[in-house]
């Protein structure tokens, strides 16, 4: 049986392996370990191979998890699923991350209760690259004002931009739409010192989401396994 150990270190080789194709530092690459529907065990397993950052989709599985492991203060829980206005508290209280900020209301909300003792919450704006009704996220001419409102929460911090674009087999189409992300970021930084991630690429997008200069990718099922909704807690989301 494959461990989670070989699992990460066969991901990271192949996100090296794509910085490099073009020329790119993979250090630059951080790898998110997606543990939604996974034990607290499983995370256990990737801190033991070094990993560090998590994310997760559904907030009450997060937040039992992020308990469950408090004797790891090293690690960095980012929350990634679609975020309900009546769950907001628990991500601002307990995660360090949040990708999936696509209105004003949600940004302060998290802004008014994440909790003075902690470092601002690092808030990503979800963007719908792909104008899919079934994902979440804003179209690109509406990120400015977006991000010109987050910029003046003060217990928010504006680190970027994350995408899922919609499933592409051919490599040339998934470049095209992760370059308009990176280009997007790229604007963003001009205006705003904090921006400094991409959060872009999953399993089978992952290459040219690094080529086009994504700086995260969010990967699950390669590292864990595959998913096992019957045993989730989503339904608490």
């Amino acid at each position: 049986m494959i461990s989670i150990q070989q699992n990460l270190q066969e991901v990271r080789q192949r996100i090296s392996a794509a910085a490099e194709r073009c020329g790119r530092d993979p250090a630059e690459v951080t790898l998110l370990a997606v543990s939604k529907t996974k034990p607290a065990s499983a995370v256990e397993e990737a801190v033991a191979a070094g990993q560090i950052a998590f994310g997760e989709n559904y907030v009450q599985e997060g937040v039992d998890k992020i308990q469950a492991l408090a004797a790891y203060p090293q690690l960095v829980w980012h929350f990634i699923g679609p975020l309900q206005s009546n769950k907001s508290r628990l991500v601002a209280e307990n995660f360090a991350w949040c990708h999936t900020v696509d209105r004003l209301r949600i940004a302060t909300r998290l802004n008014e209760q994440r909790p003075a003792g902690l470092a601002p919450l690092n808030v990503l704006i979800q963007i719908n690259i792909s104008d899919e009704q079934s994902k979440s996220g804003i179209m690109l001419d509406a990120l400015p004002e977006l991000a010109r409102q987050i910029a003046q929460l003060p217990r928010l911090q504006l680190r970027g931009l994350m995408a899922i674009p919609a499933p592409e087999s051919d490599y040339a189409r998934q470049l095209a739409v992760c370059q308009q992300m990176a280009d997007a970021l790229a604007q963003l930084k001009q205006h705003y010192p904090s921006v400094d991630t991409l959060s872009l690429g999953m399993s089978d997008d992952m290459d040219a989401a690094i080529a086009a200069g994504s700086t995260m990718v969010r990967i699950g099922t390669a590292i864990f396994g595959a998913r096992d909704y019957a045993n989730a807690t989503h339904n608490n989301n």
